[in-house]
């Protein structure tokens, strides 16, 4: 079944709904799909695409962004979303990689990307959603869903490649479906005219999740970039909002609520995931937006539906149990299994640390063109995550690391997360981050990279005494770097690789 006749439905029934709205307007259900359903007809018959094509999105947060999706798949087409800050020769790898025919873009991008995509020989047709050609797709004749098979191939969701190359993970109609009706049995069943305020990338995670929204008939409030003044205003403005926010993000808006009447609006649900979210930034989003967060675990490779730690599990009285539950991720989640085992993929103990691994409808084809790193991540049905974590006895899991972040010193094994989590106890530590460092003889050490609050004075002994207080000795980091800020990724990850760097 072809994801898009979701939406088409939900046009029908309800054709005057706003579907979609951003600086530029609002579209309803009705002129959605019909612009949706005429891009389509335009890229078969003015691009020349043919189904299983892949044409990459590669724009800012807009309403063409999702008209152009949804355009990709009622064509038959496969859609592969990229970050709008990606730089154009990352662009171009992508593009290349996943041997698309066409680059929907915009007038902002267009230029820079054309320059990189001029020294391509066999080159996509690269088109700016800000075009009078683009106009010239919206004029063309309405098109019918093209059938597809729920195993059809429907999104490539690349890796961000912060540890090599990035890798195409193919996702199907039958995957993408899955995941919206895991969101409803997990997460929150949508009314229609609810609203959802997507400032993180459509490319990603709020991208994935517009689609439960919009097969249940919500309102997408679209912004271009996160702007702490734009999400407390979108949360006074709308009703019923539900939004997604990387834990930095959070902190950001904590950190900005102290000269906010309300800060609170008219929330219903925080989705957050994508890294770690400590238990101090936590507990300081709880204090001020009450109990509306779920937290959600996945991957590309198993979109947004691992575990998840639901809004009643953040319930509680801050007590130890509470607290550890609060450092998890969750339980699995609806028609999903999820494991901890050894390198031979045998189960470990319970509360023993392992690898993560799943299997659900939810979980990816393979990576594009890519048997040998397919083979290696899944596994007689199961996807290997390459994630360390732990799970009680409970069913919670926790995260402790990715398996490459892991420190191995003298034979003991450190995981980063776990000293992280003390040292940002201190009220003047800001971010920190915790890596590897060579040593002769133990063969790796713990290192810590801080950040404190506003240049706050922090000592390496204060953090050295909180850490013995708290850890086992061996885990306290060797020594600490107070820096002004700390590397990161476009999805706000931290890139340790780049610390590491440092340390050499």
């Amino acid at each position: 079944m072809n994801i898009a006749l979701s939406l088409l439905s939900r046009a029908r029934s309800h054709p005057e709904l706003l579907a979609v709205t951003d600086s530029s307007g609002s579209l309803t259900y009705k002129q959605l799909s019909q612009n949706a359903g005429q891009v389509a007809a335009g890229f078969i018959q003015m691009l020349d695409l043919h189904k299983g094509d892949r044409v990459v999105l590669f724009m800012e947060n807009r309403r063409e962004y999702l008209e152009a999706l949804f355009a990709c798949w009622i064509a038959g087409l496969v859609a592969v979303p990229i970050n709008s800050k990606l730089h154009p020769k990352e662009v171009n790898v992508i593009t290349a990689g996943s041997g698309a025919k066409a680059i929907l873009t915009s007038s902002t991008l267009f230029e820079s990307l054309a320059l990189v995509m001029g020294e391509v020989l066999d080159k996509p047709v690269l088109l700016s959603v800000d075009t009078d050609l683009y106009q010239k797709l919206l004029k063309c004749d309405l098109m019918q869903c093209e059938a597809c098979d729920s195993n059809d191939l429907a999104w490539i969701f690349y890796t961000s490649g912060t540890t090599g190359a990035p890798k195409g993970a193919m996702l199907s109609h039958r995957n993408l479906m899955n995941m919206a009706l895991q969101y409803y049995a997990d997460i929150d069943f949508i009314k229609p005219g609810e609203t959802m305020f997507h400032v993180a990338p459509l490319s990603h995670a709020s991208g994935l999740y517009a689609l439960p929204h919009l097969f249940g008939g919500g309102h997408q409030v679209i912004e271009s970039n996160f702007d702490t003044s734009l999400v407390f205003d979108c949360l006074s403005r709308y009703q019923s909002v539900t939004l997604f926010a990387a834990p930095t993000m959070l902190s950001r808006l904590v950190h900005a609520s102290k000269s906010v009447a309300n800060p609170r609006g008219n929330v219903k649900t925080v989705l957050y995931g994508g890294s770690p979210m400590y238990l101090s930034d936590l507990l300081a989003a709880l204090s001020l937006f009450g109990n509306c967060f779920f937290q959600v675990y996945g991957q590309g490779e198993s979109p947004m539906t691992i575990t998840g730690l639901s809004i009643y599990d953040h319930i509680g009285d801050q007590g130890s149990a509470h607290l550890e539950r609060l450092a998890s991720c969750g339980l699995a989640r609806k028609g999903v299994e999820v494991r901890i085992v050894d390198e031979a993929g045998q189960d470990v103990q319970i509360g023993e640390p392992g690898e993560v691994i799943t299997r659900s409808d939810t979980v990816m084809l393979g990576y594009w063109q890519n048997e040998k790193d397919t083979s290696l991540a899944l596994r007689d049905g199961w996807l290997w995550t390459g994630d360390i974590g732990v799970m009680n006895h409970l069913g919670y899991l926790t995260l402790l690391d990715r398996s490459k972040d892991m420190i191995i010193r003298g034979g003991s094994n450190i995981y980063p997360r776990e000293i992280e989590e003390i040292l940002l106890a201190h009220p003047a530590v800001l971010e920190a981050s915790v890596v590897g460092r060579k040593h002769d003889d133990l063969g790796e050490e713990p290192v810590a990279f801080v950040v404190t609050v506003n240049n706050q004075t922090v000592t390496s002994e204060e953090l050295d005494l909180l850490c013995l207080e708290n850890i086992a000795r061996f885990k306290r980091p060797r020594q600490y770097f107070f820096v002004e800020s700390l590397p990161k990724n476009n999805y706000g990850k931290i890139l340790k690789t780049e610390l590491r760097k440092k340390l050499t």
